[in-house]
């Protein structure tokens, strides 16, 4: 007869494996801080070189007014707000980026909470009903023993 609780339960764990495992992985391997510090590194790297790219383009498109109308007090003082702007800028993108992986991760590690919840369940519903229909007794914590006619066998789970 089948078991549905077992059904259930095997289902949902093939589901999350197919789904979101690829996503729940980082929650298991790193620490939050690490996670989350690597992330904000990329940012930085990233955020850094589209600014890059984007004053080389603006200095390009704009050179010939540069070189002839600005003074070099007009260019220092445009230098200085760029520099303010790349700051705020950078800012606003590094706490974004950390509250989307922050939440990310918390998410991730909760759904690996239920996943690993599940897991336990199965293993204890499949022990459960192994020694319901074989007869066996617990040894240890992953240990049986089926007593036989003539010999004690011993079988790991």
């Amino acid at each position: 007869m089948l078991n549905e609780e077992k059904i259930r339960l095997m289902t949902g764990i093939s589901m999350f494996e197919k789904k979101m495992m690829k996503e729940s992985i980082p929650a298991n391997r790193y620490f939050k801080s690490d996670y989350v510090g690597s992330h904000l590194i990329r940012s930085f790297i990233a955020y850094s070189l589209t600014v890059c790219l984007c004053l080389l383009l603006w200095v390009l498109y704009r050179f010939d007014d540069l070189i002839n109308a600005m003074a070099v007090d007009d260019l220092i003082s445009l230098g200085v707000r760029l520099v303010f702007y790349y700051a705020a800028g950078l800012l606003a993108y590094l706490v974004v980026t950390w509250k989307v992986y922050s939440r990310r991760y918390d998410e991730a590690a909760g759904r690996l909470k239920i996943y690993q919840a599940k897991l336990r369940r199965l293993e204890k519903n499949m022990t459960s009903s192994l020694q319901r229909k074989t007869g066996r007794k617990r040894v240890s914590d992953r240990t049986f023993s089926i007593q036989g006619k003539t010999e004690t066998i011993l079988w790991k789970i």
